[in-house]
């Protein structure tokens, strides 16, 4: 048998267990839903005192969800269900809310996160340097020092890519240099020549004895990756762990995904974007046209931010933090200075909302643009006025979004902001060659920011991710080219554009947002 043949058939047998395990998953959480209304069908009608008690904890919670902080549209969202659905609505809700398992990872992660600044130095000098160079800026600073455990670099170095089928030739020349550990993290893996061409570096590296850690979502289980794809990469001396696990159980912490991605090579060179471990993010595989994405390349001692992002959820699942001495920054390999950047984290569980409000601040204390690439368009209505009153004020903001979705609800559902912001003056133009997977924002040809974080309410609410910001970096003056350069590829979106859609589309997008920021 050849070797196209052998491995034909070993995808072969790949996909069979993943779809057989998807279908075992789908049945039992179909199953437990149906018994859950059997159950509500048959109480509510075998006691009228059963059904008063429910409709009273609504009435209460839908009182406690008024009064609440939080996202106004998020609340809005479920107290619809559980004003049509009184009893359902309700048990649903606090389901939701009281899961221990949640509360428990929430905790898991502020403890090691506190582990963590044992290691971090607050880097006081370089906040105050920045403070003094833009006074915004160091208190975005002041807020990611305090608030994520994320200080400002200096003594670091990136390098943007356009496209993810530039960062992929660099991540493997990368990995070829590695000598003392792997660390990777990503929401996607799926089979193909990316993935190969990675595996076989990792593989060599384990048996030259480097430390090789592989980290994926568990969502990969329902399409991508077959349960037991672990113990593929345990024997091959790769340790490999998934995030979440999905199992036939339903369990809301499902909810929360770790969409990060992160590759960090003996603490010297990371790389984080919006490039995921399957082909079409090369433009190996087409799907959905030109699949447009961005990443960077970091190196220097911001390094050791993306390190320790990545050993926090790692430990995430174990008994007790491990020492992180052995993995922070060397000192050798320090690079000359260009302009300030910061890492950061982003986490659902947490009263923060760092993604957004790194967003918001960029938007907010923009003087003459704000240019944004994003896949999803789905906005809360804070994110909406901040967008409108900047090009009410004047500021140039263009979005640019995919032409062809990947998903179309999401696609819809995008389309139902599209007038209001652009009756405020907002631009949106769509990529017409294909998809658009970029995060990037940069503003007044200072300041930027390339990450893992969508405009979306599952990047800014439910997700773990991450991202990096940078001032006066070389780079931001590339990442703006790259927004000219797409634009000139894009077509124009106008007012007028949404009475072409069909009704049927109108009419999906408008039901999606109700219950958009719970999606």
């Amino acid at each position: 048998m050849s070797t196209s043949e052998k491995e034909s058939g070993k995808f072969g047998r790949i996909k069979t267990a993943v779809y057989g395990r998807t279908i075992m998953i789908l049945l039992g959480f179909l199953a437990q839903l149906i018994l859950l209304m059997v159950g509500y069908s048959w109480l509510s009608s075998y006691s009228f005192w059963f059904y008063a008690f429910f409709l009273a904890i609504s009435v209460v919670v839908l009182l406690y969800m008024y009064n609440a902080g939080g996202n106004p549209d998020l609340r809005l969202s479920w107290m619809l269900p559980i004003a049509f659905f009184p009893v359902f609505g309700s048990i649903f809700y606090l389901t939701i809310v009281s899961q221990p398992g949640t509360k428990v990872m929430y905790e898991k992660l502020r403890r090691l996160s506190e582990h963590t600044k044992e290691y971090v130095r607050p880097r006081k000098e370089n906040r105050d340097k920045l403070r003094e160079e833009n006074p915004h800026m160091g208190q975005l600073a002041r807020y990611l020092e305090q608030c994520d455990n994320s200080p400002v670099y200096t003594s670091t170095s990136m390098k943007y890519y356009s496209l993810g089928d530039s960062q992929f030739v660099d991540m493997v020349e990368e990995l070829k240099k590695a000598e003392h550990y792997i660390f990777m993290e990503f929401f996607i893996v799926h089979e193909g020549r990316m993935l190969d061409t990675i595996l076989g570096i990792l593989k060599e590296k384990a048996k030259q004895g480097v430390e090789v850690r592989f980290m994926y979502d568990g969502t990969n289980v329902l399409w991508n990756l077959p349960n037991y794809f672990p113990k593929l990469l345990e024997k091959e001396g790769i340790q490999c762990k998934m995030f979440a696990p999905i199992r036939p159980v339903f369990s809301p912490h499902y909810n929360n995904r770790d969409h990060r991605k992160i590759l960090v090579i003996d603490g010297k060179v990371a790389f984080t974007g919006g490039i995921n471990l399957a082909d079409e993010y090369i433009n190996e595989k087409e799907r959905f046209g030109h699949w447009k994405d961005v990443g960077a390349m970091i190196k220097g001692e911001a390094v050791e931010r993306f390190t320790y992002m990545f050993l926090e959820m790692w430990d995430e699942s174990q008994e007790e933090p491990e020492q992180y001495e052995k993995y922070m920054f060397p000192k050798d390999a320090a690079v000359s200075d260009d302009g300030y950047l910061i890492p950061y984290s982003v986490s659902p569980l947490g009263p923060e909302r760092v993604g957004e409000r790194i967003y918001l601040d960029i938007i907010n204390t923009a003087h003459t643009y704000v240019h944004i690439m994003t896949p999803y368009l789905i906005l809360d209505y804070q994110m909406i006025m901040t967008l409108t009153y900047a090009a009410k004020r004047g500021v140039e903001v263009i979005i640019i979004m995919p032409h062809v979705p990947d998903k179309k609800y999401a696609f819809v559902l995008a389309k139902t902001y599209y007038n209001q912001l652009l009756e405020a003056g907002v631009r949106i133009c769509e990529y017409v060659p294909g998809f658009v997977h970029a995060k990037v924002f940069v503003s007044d040809d200072v300041k930027a920011v390339v990450g893992t974080v969508n405009l979306d309410y599952r990047s800014l609410y439910h997700h773990f991710e991450c991202g990096l910001v940078m001032y006066r970096n070389s780079q931001v003056a590339v990442i703006e080219q790259d927004i000219q350069d797409t634009l000139e590829k894009c077509m124009e979106m106008k007012v007028e554009d949404y009475k072409k859609l069909k009704l049927t589309d109108r009419m999906l997008g408008r039901i999606m947002r109700f219950v958009a920021p719970l999606m």
